[in-house]
């Protein structure tokens, strides 16, 4: 099978940590594993990632830095993510795949100018603020803010991905039995110009799930798989019987109340891949790709209309690996 796995922010940061470079090299290396278990199966790979807090540090540190005249723009931050992320993914698999290729591919992705995205910032980035550090952003550099659970959080234009310009390359790359690392952090955002066709890039961050879903779809994948730190989707977010959803339609997905700041992007991706394929999509842990590729964790989501309804089908709801209820965090 050819599958995209696209890997939560959680893959490298999980919320409150330090964004240390030994910290992120620790939760690589524990995804590795479970990366790796796909190529060992036999599967063509693709994987993709999120850069939240990653492009929410380098966009702090280029406002901050005295040297520079204005602070670098959002794409060229993207690409120095890409490449960062890139290098601790591929070096891990590498690692673990002594036989097969693995490669990281800055890649860039498509967007409409006219997008409404560019008018409504809701994207996070970067770390969480109080209030009183976000009004002092707001002012000093005119960022947008949002809350994300307790703390406030800058927030970017995300644009819907139109298309994924290395795309060729990736096709080429796989048939070569590569492993390949793309889009990571959906993509460096740019516009064509429609008389040249040269491109150029805009101050954005496309969402990472949205991208993962085109690139599967682009490259006539098998199954996507969204990989984050919950075992399912849950139906009945935010109330004391949270269930976990085994499977669902599209359709099914869609009438869940999920959080629009993590898990519902999510599930639109996997519903619209879907829909537009359909083929096989699942969200489920990042220590389990394999599991969640089979069915044996995880939320599937089939157009088979006999899919199980989430209320009737779910089961009851189960500690994680690490010992704690499963919930819908902001990854």
């Amino acid at each position: 099978m050819r599958i995209v796995a696209a890997l939560g922010g959680n893959a490298l940061l999980q919320r409150g940590e330090h964004p240390d470079a030994t910290v992120q090299q620790h939760h690589v290396h524990e995804a590795g594993r479970s990366l790796a278990e796909l190529a060992l199966a036999g599967h063509e790979v693709v994987i993709t990632h999120g850069n939240g807090p990653q492009i929410g540090l380098l966009a702090v540190e280029s406002e901050t830095d005295p040297a520079l005249t204005a602070p670098y723009p959002l794409d060229v931050l993207g690409a120095q993510t890409q490449g960062m992320i890139g290098t601790l993914l591929a070096r891990e698999l590498a690692g673990r795949l002594p036989d097969r290729a693995v490669t990281a591919l800055v890649t860039h992705t498509e967007v409409d100018p006219g997008d409404p995205a560019f008018g409504l910032p809701d994207k996070f980035i970067g770390g969480q603020l109080t209030d009183e550090q976000a009004k002092s952003m707001e002012r000093e550099r005119g960022w947008s803010c949002a809350r994300d659970g307790e703390r406030l959080r800058r927030v970017v234009p995300s644009p819907l991905p139109r298309e994924i310009v290395e795309v060729p390359a990736i096709r080429t790359l796989l048939t070569t039995g590569t492993v390949v690392i793309a889009a990571g952090g959906g993509g460096i955002p740019v516009v064509r110009n429609p008389d040249t066709g040269l491109l150029r890039g805009v101050e954005a961050v496309v969402d990472k799930d949205r991208t993962a879903a085109l690139l599967a779809e682009r490259l006539d994948a098998d199954a996507l798989l969204i990989l984050t730190d919950v075992t399912h989707v849950f139906s009945g977010f935010g109330t004391l019987r949270p269930r976990p959803v085994i499977s669902a339609t599209p359709e099914q997905l869609r009438r869940l109340d999920l959080p629009a700041g993590s898990m519902r992007p999510k599930a639109e991706a996997v519903a619209e891949f879907v829909e537009r394929t359909g083929g096989l999509a699942a969200i489920g842990p990042l220590d389990d790709a394999l599991g969640t590729l089979l069915g044996t964790t995880g939320t599937t989501c089939r157009t088979d209309p006999e899919a199980a309804e989430p209320g009737p089908n779910a089961l009851p709801t189960a500690p994680s690996a690490h010992g704690r209820a499963e919930t819908h965090p902001a990854v």
